[in-house]
């Protein structure tokens, strides 16, 4: 039986998750006419890599560390943005849900459907 230490078992489970991360990350880019991303900590939780398409269309995967975030980025070739600038988030397209979900219900909007 082979002997694996602590540090070889995480390095394991994190190429597994950025692995799947990655596959996720070149499905959203398939569909959406490729993709460019911008990874954002969100404490212990993990990281956030948010992704816009080529058209507009945004999504988001969270990953359990900053390291395995990256790591999906590169195993998926994603280009990312240190900061998600002006220039950046102006790729986003959104609609009347986002519009809702963001500000609706502060000026009176009514509530989403479930």
């Amino acid at each position: 039986m082979a002997d694996t230490t602590p540090a070889d078992a995480a390095d394991k489970k994190q190429e597994r998750a950025a692995a799947k991360l990655a596959k996720q990350i070149g499905a959203f880019a398939k569909e959406h006419g490729g993709a460019e991303g911008h990874l954002a900590h969100i404490g212990q939780a993990g990281t956030r890599i948010v992704l816009v398409g080529a058209d507009g269309a945004w999504g988001d995967l969270v990953a359990p560390t900053h390291a395995a975030a990256a790591l999906a980025a590169e195993k998926a070739a994603l280009t990312l943005h240190e900061d998600f600038d002006g220039d950046f988030a102006a790729r986003v397209k959104t609609g009347p849900y986002e519009w809702n979900r963001m500000a609706g219900l502060q000026l009176g909007g009514t509530q989403p459907a479930a």
